[in-house]
């Protein structure tokens, strides 16, 4: 078993590669010195015995040997050029071992040859070539003990055994003495193998400990896919090759749709699970010029080397994956995701303008092109210094004197009466003029300040309580931000409560994707304010994910119909789809409002349908409290006509928003 393991040491058989390695690198530093150290010996050697020994013992044969060693010389010189692998290092070793025991054997048999001519000069130098040799090969072999070591036993044995046969006091005692000197060295030598190797292993686990630290900074912990910080990484660096070589390169943001609802609904621990099988999906698409990374939560990016064709195709594909269903456990999971690309061009400041724009466009795909891809466009950009003008514009106003409250009526046609108006936020700015409510609710809620917002056109909205008629209730919006944010609620309901407005006439209306966005925080707010004793409505119902459930899951006093399906009323289907939302509602016992009503023929309509209560410009547009004192005093004494004033682009803006407060 020893001798085996002993030949396995020789052989190099289970030597760590990075010994292996490290042994390799001292060799292609040391050895060169060895064979020059052997070259110019032979020379001396041969020099001195020459005229004593036979010319080809003094010059054919070290000559042989001087070039052997020459050419071993340059041979290692010439690997110092070239990068090596552990299994090439392994052979390299073993091919040198070799080499050099024979080398070692004709040496040592040229040099105790040579013994036989001369006088007491020339065999003492005979003596000091082998002795040299030996010390030179311990030296120079250090890193590789197996090939010192055969050369030393080869050189050593034979030397020994010649001058214990000679017979003379003096050499035997030469010979023990080196031989003495030699195993002191070899003791030496393998002492400090030993802690070479010790070194050279501590060295490799530190490397492979930073390594995997190195590798688990730039990685997900959740999904295996490169992080937030590799994908930066990878986006710089792409970036500045593209720059330079005039390169194409896109990258691309993608976000899942629907992933909150999923994780609101059946918790964190499946959510993780569903995020890892997105991750599978999204790893499928790999490549040499391709980094697919996880942002953090549900959002996914990309960074590929390649124009609009080869960007837009791969969103295309991965979006096209991530809407097929998931098998979680015994759950079948349908989520889906939007996409936006931005490209490297010419006006691209750097890396970060791109991940901005990128981020911007998913934005707007999330909102108008859900599921599908956007790509960056010069229209984007246009809007984009729009909206840093808005942010900018915002910034500096002021919001108490250029923020004001208009109204728009909700009539009960059954009675005649207008029970409720609804509280629209209006502002004009000294800068840019009239600013659509959905932009600048938009702009507060990115920079931070819907939360004074909200208070303030609150406050100025329930001023206003006082001049409606007492039988009359303020209908006042909340954004996804308000009805998710904690502070704002607390503030919400201390306003109300200090304002000395009865709570009940209130009504607080929030949309369906205001919920979603955060459905446990939001059930709380609502409960807050039920709490209080208000009302709460559920507006632009239908455009959300999971109306029906949220009706009975919230405690909702009404149902705001989104204006989006009145245009629908004149055929068959939509007029059977109205009926069956008003047929909910009143199962449900919920107070159901006709939100966009324009048209005689919509109310005619409607109204056969079972509609009572309506909410358009067929009735009124959005006004000022005076306005409406006036209209209120008006349609006492004169029969309903369409509305045919109005607030001109503000009221266009509350058609595609209802943001607005």
């Amino acid at each position: 078993m020893r001798i085996r393991k002993l030949a396995a040491w020789f052989r190099l058989h289970d030597a760590d590669c990075d010994l292996v390695m490290a042994q390799f690198e001292e060799l292609r530093r040391q050895v060169p010195l060895l064979y020059a150290l052997l070259a110019v010996n032979a020379v001396a050697l041969a020099y001195t015995h020459f005229g004593y020994a036979p010319n080809w013992m003094t010059i054919l044969v070290p000559a042989t040997l001087v070039i052997a060693s020459l050419a071993r010389l340059v041979v290692w010189i010439v690997r110092r050029r070239k990068r090596w692998d552990a299994d090439h290092a392994r052979r390299e070793l073993r091919k040198t071992h070799i080499l050099a025991a024979i080398l070692a054997a004709a040496y040592v048999a040229w040099a105790l040859s040579l013994n036989a001519y001369g006088g007491a000069d020339e065999h003492a130098h005979v003596a000091i070539f082998i002795a040299v040799t030996v010390i030179g090969c311990i030296l120079c072999l250090a890193s590789f003990p197996q090939a010192a070591l055969s050369v030393t036993f080869i050189v050593t044995i034979p030397y020994l055994a010649y001058y214990l046969s000679v017979g003379n006091v003096v050499y035997t005692a030469v010979g023990l003495n080196m031989s003495l000197v030699t195993a002191v060295m070899v003791q030496v030598m393998l002492n400090n193998f030993s802690g070479f190797r010790q070194l050279v292993i501590s060295k490799g686990v530190t490397d492979r400990l930073s390594r995997e630290n190195l590798r688990m900074a730039h990685t997900d912990a959740l999904t295996a896919l490169p992080n937030r910080r590799n994908f930066f990484e990878a986006l710089r660096a792409g970036f500045a090759r593209a720059r330079e070589d005039g390169s194409p390169l896109a990258v691309g943001i993608i976000d899942l749709d629907h992933f909150k609802a999923v994780n609101d609904s059946y918790g964190h621990l499946l959510g993780d699970r569903l995020l890892e099988a997105v991750a599978e999906r999204l790893r499928q698409f790999s490549g040499p010029d391709l980094t697919m990374a996880r942002l953090g939560g549900d959002e996914f990016a990309f960074v590929i080397e390649g124009g609009e064709t080869i960007a837009c195709s791969l969103a295309g594909d991965a979006c096209a994956s991530l809407a097929e269903p998931f098998e979680i456990g015994n759950l079948c999971l349908v989520i889906g995701a939007s996409c936006g690309v931005a490209l490297l061009t010419e006006d691209v400041v750097d890396a970060h303008d791109m991940f901005d724009r990128a981020d911007y466009v998913l934005y707007s795909s999330k909102v108008s092109n859900r599921g599908h891809v956007t790509v960056y466009s010069p229209a984007h950009a246009r809007k984009i210094h729009t909206t840093r003008q808005l942010e900018m514009a915002m910034s500096s106003a002021d919001l108490e004197a250029e923020m004001s409250i208009c109204l728009q009526p909700i009539v009960n046609t059954v009675t005649g009466e207008a029970t409720a108006v609804e509280a629209l936020a209006r502002w004009h700015s000294p800068i840019l003029g009239h600013v659509p409510p959905d932009s600048f609710i938009a702009v507060a809620e990115r920079s931070g300040q819907m939360h004074d917002l909200t208070l303030l056109l609150l406050r100025k909205a329930l001023t206003l309580v006082d001049r409606l008629p007492e039988t009359m209730r303020l209908s006042f919006n909340l954004s996804a931000h308000d009805i998710t944010s904690a502070p704002t609620m607390i503030s919400l309901v201390a306003l109300v409560r200090s304002s000395g407005v009865d709570p009940a006439r209130l009504i607080f209306e929030v949309t369906e994707t205001a919920v979603i966005r955060d459905f446990k925080t939001a059930e709380a707010s609502i409960r807050l304010l039920r709490s209080l004793g208000s009302h709460i409505a559920l507006d632009d119902f239908g455009t959300g994910y999971s109306s029906l459930s949220y009706l009975h899951r919230l405690p909702i006093d009404r149902v705001k119909i989104d204006r989006s399906f009145m245009p629908g009323y004149e055929t068959e289907a939509g007029r059977n789809l109205l009926g069956s939302i008003l047929a909910l509602c009143l199962s449900m016992k919920l107070n159901c409002i006709a939100e966009g009503v324009e048209e005689a023929a919509q109310v005619t309509t409607l109204r056969d349908l079972g509609y009572v209560n309506f909410q358009g410009y067929f009735y009124a547009r959005p006004m000022t409290i005076d306005a409406l004192e006036v209209w209120l005093t008006e349609r006492d004494t004169a029969p309903v006509r369409p509305a045919d004033g109005g607030e001109g682009a503000a009221e266009d803006a509350d058609r595609s928003s209802r943001a607005s407060v």
